[in-house]
């Protein structure tokens, strides 16, 4: 790939690098509030019915799995930015093919093409 259009495609990851990171810390700082109240600003002397504690630990494991899922995405982001740098963006990791340019707009930080991806699913 010409080095003019993987200038775009880095921009774009960074990009996305950075909106990740926002998210992820936004979600850090609210999963791992420590109480409802001090998370809701409630300031109320009522105790906590035992559904909203369930809800609350629902709402965290949630918080905490998407984080998790987001960790990864910014893993394979930095992943295609090394690959940007090497001078293989572009090329599928398993096989060594060639990654089509609709493929990286849709997806910019997939290090495979679409047969190594759907092999790898099936899995």
């Amino acid at each position: 790939m010409k080095k003019a259009e993987t200038k775009v495609y880095k921009e774009r990851l960074i990009l996305m690098r950075a909106r990740l990171r926002g998210d992820v810390n936004a979600m850090a700082e609210a999963a791992l509030s420590k109480t409802r109240t001090e998370s809701s600003g409630d300031l109320s002397s009522m105790p906590i019915h035992m559904a909203d504690v369930g809800t609350d630990n629902y709402e965290q494991e949630f918080t905490l799995s998407l984080m998790q899922t987001e960790e990864e995405t910014l893993e394979m982001i930095e992943g295609a930015l090394e690959r940007i740098e090497d001078g293989v963006y572009g090329s599928c990791v398993e096989c060594d093919g060639r990654v089509t340019k609709t493929r990286l707009k849709a997806i910019p930080y997939t290090p495979y093409c679409i047969k190594c991806a759907s092999k790898l699913e099936s899995r």
